[in-house]
């Protein structure tokens, strides 16, 4: 079935809540490449090779608790997670790190490299 029977349904970005959407916008377009196209107080987004039509958003959340990767019982949990493709997972999590990303401490498999952005949102960069 095609979105146009369905009311023109199309993904076209992911938001991620931060404290500082100037500092994460910052932190991702590094790490990606990309490149910042709207720059409001509460709201940031990036672009990519595809441009406007798809992107990653940032939004002001003052009430924003970092989460806590892997969950535990009773504390602030991910909500999602972005998988970023590597073609060197070496080099790939040297980048990262040099971004400001944190590696994290519990790695669940041998192709994955599980890190926590600066406000603690987990992102894995993966080859396969």
């Amino acid at each position: 079935m095609s979105a146009e029977r369905h009311g023109g349904i199309e993904w076209r970005s992911v938001v991620l809540n931060s404290p500082d959407p100037q500092a994460l916008a910052r932190f991702y377009a590094a790490l990606l490449g990309w490149e910042l196209s709207t720059d409001e107080p509460d709201w940031v987004t990036i672009v990519g090779p595809l441009g406007e039509r798809h992107y990653l958003g940032f939004q002001r959340e003052a009430l924003y608790v970092r989460p806590v990767w892997p969950a535990q019982a009773g504390e602030p949990q991910m909500m999602m997670h972005l998988d970023i493709h590597v073609d060197d997972l070496e080099a790939a999590c040297a980048w990262a790190q040099a971004c400001g990303a944190t590696l994290a401490g519990f790695q669940p498999q041998d192709d994955v490299r599980v890190h926590l952005d600066p406000d603690g949102h987990p992102f894995c960069l993966w080859t396969g």
